[in-house]
């Protein structure tokens, strides 16, 4: 006991005092939520939706105002300068209001207008793939005018809908349905209104966060970075209900739930403990060989776990002591990398 109660001790030192800082997503934004946020003194970080910055207050972001972030996506690592997404930032002000029949003074919170490369280049490959797809279609509509599929106007200003919602473009689609005179026949003319097309285009790769953050503590670089990190706090989220997820329990009291959450916690920690431990030591290299279905693979807990699941302890006997049998070359590099003798078993 006294062991563990040292080793808990060390542990507590080691850690010291963190300030909590709320990442969330969009959802997160709404007067109560903030106002609450900001009364019990909490820093937080979250995408505005749309209906406090919308895509007309992205579409006029001055691009030349932003400034670069020194930041570079895990995905774009290995990948020359000249093709890794870039991210550049500025920032103003903003004021939420109470709604209507609810109480509360006026929150002023700083807003971070974000431009990524990375979201210009997709916004601009999707809306190219939706206008191709689409054009496809009112080709088609067009060459069956008249036909038992189209065989009046009617049909055709339905079927007119239907690509308008299921291609996603009715916000630019100008197309005019009628019935030539002579024939009988329905006419269609269309076009991709390109005003429209041009101010959607103007907020390509623009986003904002809004946060409470103290400037003094992280400028508006500071506060994407921030946000940025978030994704390694989700990546845990997939280890409590993967690899460490228990069996449901019921708990009578809150002592008991806490308990459970900082042994869960505990385990977490050791997990992404081996995880780092045989990262930093394979470094500059980010794989390791048959790590995965006999593929190279990153090393995750997970996967570390896996590869030694399948070695054997021979308990002690009598004066002879526990001895793990030699393992796999794998088992062996990885036990290697973790600084562990399979031979002299503590």
């Amino acid at each position: 006991m006294s062991q563990v109660t040292g080793a808990m001790t060390a542990l507590k030192d080691m850690a010291g005092q963190r300030r909590f800082l709320l990442i969330g997503d969009s959802k997160l934004i709404s007067y109560p939520n903030v106002r609450d946020i900001v009364g019990a003194k909490v820093a937080f970080i979250a995408p505005a939706p749309k209906q406090h910055v919308p895509v007309g207050v992205l579409a006029v972001c001055d691009l030349d105002a932003a400034v670069p972030v020194d930041y570079t996506a895990r995905r774009d690592a290995g990948k020359p300068a000249d093709r890794r997404g870039t991210w550049r930032v500025y920032e103003d002000t903003m004021v939420m209001s109470p709604p209507r029949r609810t109480a509360g003074p006026d929150l002023t919170l700083r807003r971070i207008f974000v431009h990524s490369t990375v979201r210009a280049g997709a916004a601009q490959s999707a809306r190219a793939k939706k206008l191709t797809r689409a054009t496809g279609d009112l080709d088609r509509l067009r060459r069956g005018l008249g036909t038992r599929h189209y065989p009046d106007e009617a049909a055709v200003r339905n079927r007119l809908a239907v690509i308008g919602r299921t291609r996603r473009v009715a916000a630019y689609l100008t197309a005019t349905a009628g019935t030539d005179a002579a024939t009988g026949k329905p006419t269609l003319t269309w076009e991709f209104d390109q005003s429209a097309l041009a101010a959607e285009a103007a907020a390509d790769g623009w986003y904002a966060l809004l946060t409470n953050l103290d400037p003094a503590g992280a400028d508006a670089a500071g506060v994407l970075q921030r946000f940025k990190g978030q994704e390694a706090s989700e990546r845990r989220y997939g280890n409590y209900k993967g690899p460490l997820a228990v069996a449901p329990l019921f708990l009578k009291h809150n002592r008991r739930i806490e308990a459970l959450i900082t042994v869960i916690c505990l385990a977490l920690l050791v997990f992404c403990l081996i995880e780092r431990q045989v990262r930093t030591q394979i470094a500059p290299a980010a794989k390791i060989p048959g790590l995965y279905a006999g593929q190279p693979a990153r090393p995750t807990g997970w996967l570390i776990f896996l590869a030694l699941a399948g070695m054997r302890l021979i308990p002690a006997t009598g004066d002879q002591p526990a001895v793990i049998p030699r393992p796999t070359p794998l088992q062996q590099r990885l036990l290697e990398l973790l600084e562990v003798d399979p031979l002299k078993p503590p």
